[in-house]
């Protein structure tokens, strides 16, 4: 379902905030989709989700690919019925402020720094469509005694 990058309903965004393994969608020259984990951190004020990876990896190449303009990419989360996706234009930077910045923020929602990557570049997504189905967690009832 669609949701309102005006409007991202609270449970929404905690969720972004939430230790989750995410997954980053690329496409191949061939237009093949190219799926791998990574992590992704999300600042809705400016509507950018970051992902760190090595500049020599097939994520940032399929990017670098499709031209100045960036690539049309997806990331996305899931922990049981939950589930969160982002989706916009990638572009990358090498830029050592930026890619300092995404560590950081990396680090705040991982709980740990990334490992040394001295070829370490930032995909920086400019979103402009979120979808998901994230609700505020039920109560969990009492269970019962064995």
């Amino acid at each position: 379902m669609a949701i309102d990058l005006g409007a991202l309903p609270a449970p929404y965004l905690s969720f972004w905030r939430e230790r989750h393994l995410c997954t980053l969608t690329t496409l191949r020259r061939d237009g093949s989709p190219h799926v791998v984990p990574v992590g992704v951190t999300y600042d809705p004020g400016e509507r950018i989700a970051r992902v760190i990876a090595s500049g020599t990896s097939r994520k940032v190449a399929h990017v670098l690919a499709a031209a100045p303009a960036g690539a049309r990419v997806a990331v996305c989360q899931v922990a049981g019925r939950h589930w969160a996706t982002l989706e916009g234009r990638a572009t990358v930077s090498a830029e050592p402020a930026r890619v300092v910045d995404a560590e950081r923020r990396y680090a705040e929602r991982y709980g740990r720094n990334p490992r040394e990557n001295p070829a370490r570049v930032v995909i920086e997504i400019a979103v402009d469509r979120a979808l998901g189905n994230v609700k505020e967690p039920a109560a969990t009832a009492p269970r019962p005694a064995a």
